[in-house]
């Protein structure tokens, strides 16, 4: 019998054990209704399809799907809103900073060169006080705010409870802070 003629839970015990052609089954089987409902949150089929994906790949990676808990496919839908309405967030986040770093600039005259060397050299500190910090601080806040991503997503990359990436992102903030206070206005 094939796998693709077996129940979810024998195909995702194939899975669990590596084999690559149960997600396949998987991803025929759900696919199509992951990949509607993160266009219906998202609006933006090509976000959808790189969404759909990154929702299977976890799904295969982290092996958090417990049966007792509900089908696969609410398991499935369920995380696919939760990235969904992460990628939100962090589109309307970089909107904002984005609006008030215009709203910040001088709407007539293009930067001056003594406030580009300024800037510079703040950068400058800026990149000098990170390198300061434990790694593990510096890690998470790099993250967070070169890579874009949301302490959930922290998280699962580093494979660390939210407490921990919180906790880290504070006291990392607290120690730029004092770091750069001589910089800060």
């Amino acid at each position: 019998m094939a796998l693709a003629d077996h129940e979810d839970t024998t195909v995702i015990r194939a899975m669990r054990s590596g084999d690559l052609a149960a997600l396949k089954v998987l991803y025929r089987r759900y696919g199509e209704v992951v990949y509607r409902l993160a266009l219906r949150i998202l609006g933006n089929a090509h976000e959808a399809e790189d969404l759909t994906q990154e929702v299977f790949l976890t799904f295969w990676r982290t092996k958090t799907y417990d049966p007792a808990r509900g089908s696969v496919v609410a398991f499935l839908l369920t995380m696919t809103r939760s990235r969904s309405i992460n990628r939100l967030n962090q589109v309307k986040s970089k909107q904002k900073l984005l609006q008030r770093w215009q709203h910040n600039q001088s709407p007539n005259a293009p930067n001056a060169p003594l406030e580009n060397a300024s800037l510079t050299e703040l950068s400058h500190h800026v990149s000098e006080a990170l390198q300061a910090l434990p790694d593990s601080q510096r890690q998470v806040l790099e993250m967070a705010y070169y890579d874009g991503l949301s302490q959930s997503e922290i998280t699962e990359q580093l494979k660390i409870p939210l407490g921990t990436v919180k906790t880290r992102s504070r006291q990392g903030l607290l120690k730029l802070k004092q770091l750069l206070k001589d910089w800060m206005e």
